[in-house]
């Protein structure tokens, strides 16, 4: 399956607690077993994404987490903290980003957007969770940042900065809005919210009945308000918010079943039908498409000349 080419992209683990590189260091680590590490902290920043395993996070000797898949640590500089086994002989996956407070302040002098979550940290929050589908979405953000950080391409400094960008961008806004969910625009027009009610919703089950008590409107002036501004209905438009979510998800998880149920499809017979009026294949070849472009991308270069 797609998931399982990541392997190429797995580091051998290290206990090494400070950075060799200016900027940034990224691990992505899946042992088959715990190996301990002390109580320890960083000159830098560090974001640990915990993806698989049986682990506690200990902070400061003081705050103790029991760690669930989707969930997010980030560390400032100078915090105490060491990650605990309850289960050592379990599988351990996760990912370690590392950035450098001098890299930090690059992002900062560009827009103060990318410093929420950091703000947050330097205030005693160092714990977030994540629904699956944006757990996923970051997931898939690192192995481009490392798969980018593995190849020797043409603007591959440039690439790299662009791609940390957006992920820290789309962590902060992530985070933002899970403290402040947006509220519906006043002066937006109803399709315009509409759309914007199912942008948040999207996993959701969403029916016109439960649009008509948001909106306070009739399920029959929401479906021709919708259809005469967006030419298809709202069913229509959800069907294929969540077809296209369900592509990018698969890229990242790999199992059909799973990623059907995680982007709000609750029938696989009518999802499949769906998929493949859409797209003219079938889930399973399309998996199969994205593995062998996967596995061509992880080729090695053939030398030039």
């Amino acid at each position: 399956m797609a998931k399982d080419l990541r392997k190429d992209l797995r580091a051998d683990f290290t206990s090494r607690q400070y950075m060799t590189s200016r900027d940034y260091e990224i691990f992505y680590y899946s042992d088959l077993h715990f190996t301990p590490t002390t109580a320890h902290s960083h000159q830098y920043y560090e974001f640990y994404f915990f993806v698989k395993g049986d682990i506690e996070f200990i902070i400061r000797n003081e705050e103790r987490v029991r760690l669930e898949t989707g969930d997010m640590v980030l560390m400032p500089p100078g915090v105490e903290h060491y990650a605990r086994a309850i289960d050592p002989e379990k599988p351990y996956q996760r990912f370690v980003f590392w950035i450098s407070k001098e890299y930090y302040e690059i992002f900062m002098h560009v827009s103060s957007d990318f410093g929420y979550i950091f703000r947050q940290a330097a205030e005693g929050r160092y714990v977030y969770h994540f629904d699956p589908i944006t757990f996923n979405a970051f997931q898939t953000s690192l192995f481009e940042i490392i798969q980018e950080t593995h190849q020797d391409r043409y603007g591959k400094s440039t690439n790299v900065n662009l791609l940390i960008s957006l992920f820290l961008f789309n962590i902060n806004r992530s985070v933002h809005e899970k403290d402040f969910p947006p509220k519906i625009r006043e002066s937006a027009t109803l399709h315009q919210n509409l759309i914007f009610y199912i942008e948040n919703h999207l996993t959701d089950q969403i029916s016109l009945d439960d649009l008509a008590r948001e909106f306070y409107v009739s399920k029959c002036h929401i479906s021709h308000t919708f259809k005469d501004n967006m030419g298809i209905s709202i069913h229509q438009y959800i069907l294929k918010k969540r077809l296209n979510l369900f592509k990018d998800s698969l890229r990242e998880n790999g199992d059909i079943l799973s990623t059907c149920s995680l982007c709000g499809f609750t029938d696989y017979s009518s999802f499949f039908r769906a998929f493949k009026k859409e797209f003219g294949i079938s889930p399973s070849e399309y998996l199969q498409q994205i593995t062998r472009e996967s596995a061509k991308v992880m080729q090695p270069q053939k030398p030039k000349g």
